[in-house]
């Protein structure tokens, strides 16, 4: 019986880069020998077991075979003769098929140091493409890697090319897909993530909206970079840079979805198309079961971005609206969450990354006004009910009217 470390922790060693989690594999023993040493199982699939220590996750050196479609289509098979060398070659790509003994001796029998080197993305074997996730994964890892130089080895892109096309990608669960995105939208570069997706044609198969936006122009004058598709890159890269949570990223990613609707001859104008995005936007939110905080974040940043570029124009009465479709009074984060996206929007232009957004401050303001209206003098003047709340509305809209005649 011998206990390896493998995969992500594995590689991240040799990147230099800090390792959170462990994969070990054991090689040469059987279940009933796994049960003797105190190994509590877990997986109903394949054997998989926890440390009667540390409560770290031992998996059995296991074989693989394609038994039907998707993520899920696979039989295992594990035994003591399965060798190590077998049990990495059914692996993703060769920067995870790496392992180490307990003397860091390495073994790494597809040449994963020298694709880390050589800063290449590239699968282990033609078993790559019987599984569609690792579309989705391959393009995870460009976008975590970008920085350090890593790209898509050709063939692999080929190979994920053909993934694309066959429709294996629609026998995805929402679950698993969501999983991916979610992760590969908190790297340090999403946009690659997305632009990998585009580059083998899977995003026009996963995110048709997404990749609709792409060859879409909008006016110079407020966008530089012209291509709608682009310019939702440079948003989504933003909200990276700016360390930007994982709603407000998904929000950044569809904000503009309804562009992607607009006839040509009325390019590269775009009226309305934060009411035309919203049914795409509930599309994309309900095809991969986004959570709920996503979902609401996203819509709204959909319908009201332009209220947030326009605030210091927006009449009080206006101004009023925006917060109350926020409840600001209640959810106050959401409507922060709101702003950074906006940010990120105005932001994610060529050439404007860097300038300032003074409608941030302004829209934090007036939310801080609207709050600060006091509910207690009015019951004591006696409204109740649905007369207290128009009340408060008159108070509130008073006060946004003085903040706006002073800012």
């Amino acid at each position: 019986m011998q206990i390896f470390k493998v995969g992500g922790a594995v590689r991240d060693r040799l990147l230099g880069k800090p390792v959170t989690d462990i994969d070990w594999v054991v090689v040469g023993a059987s279940t009933e020998e796994m049960l003797a040493k105190g190994y509590r199982p877990v997986g109903a699939d394949f054997p998989v077991f926890l440390h009667p220590k540390s409560g770290e996750e031992y998996a059995l050196a296991r074989t693989e075979r394609k038994s039907g479609r998707g993520y899920g289509g696979f039989t295992f098979h594990a035994s003591p003769e399965v060798t190590l060398e077998e049990d990495l070659i059914r692996r993703d790509l060769t920067i995870n098929a790496m392992a180490e003994d307990d003397q860091k001796n390495l073994t790494d029998p597809y040449h994963g140091q020298r694709d880390l080197e050589q800063r290449i993305l590239r699968h282990v074997s033609p078993a790559f493409a019987e599984d569609p996730l690792r579309v989705l994964r391959v393009a995870r890892f460009g976008a975590r890697y970008a920085g350090l130089g890593f790209t898509v080895a050709p063939e692999t892109m080929e190979l994920m090319r053909q993934l694309s096309e066959s429709g294996e990608l629609q026998a995805l669960t929402a679950e698993r897909s969501w999983k991916e995105i979610s992760r590969a939208l908190m790297e340090d570069q999403p946009q690659v993530f997305i632009q990998v997706l585009r580059d083998c044609g899977a995003l026009k198969v996963l995110m048709p909206e997404v990749d609709a936006l792409f060859g879409v122009p909008q006016p110079e004058a407020h966008h530089p970079e012209i291509d709608t598709g682009l310019h939702t890159l440079s948003v989504l890269e933003q909200s990276a840079l700016h360390k930007q949570p994982l709603t407000v990223r998904w929000a950044c990613l569809l904000h503009d979805l309804g562009k992607g609707l607009t006839p040509e001859e009325e390019w590269p104008r775009h009226i309305a198309h934060e009411h035309t995005g919203l049914k795409l936007i509930k599309a994309v939110n309900e095809r991969f079961k986004a959570p709920k905080d996503c979902q609401e974040l996203a819509l709204l940043v959909g319908k009201y971005h332009t209220h947030g570029h326009r605030a210091l124009e927006l009449k009080a009465s206006t101004l009023l609206e925006l917060l109350q479709s926020f409840d600001v009074y209640r959810r106050p984060q959401r409507f922060e969450e709101f702003i950074a996206a906006c940010e990120m929007d105005a932001r994610g232009r060529k050439g404007l990354e860097q300038r300032s957004y003074p409608q941030a401050d302004y829209l934090r303001g007036a939310a801080k006004v609207a709050r600060e209206v006091a509910v207690q003098p009015l019951l004591e003047k006696g409204f109740k009910g649905p007369e207290l709340g128009e009340a408060l509305k008159r108070e509130r809209l008073k006060a946004l009217k003085a903040y706006k005649d002073n800012a």
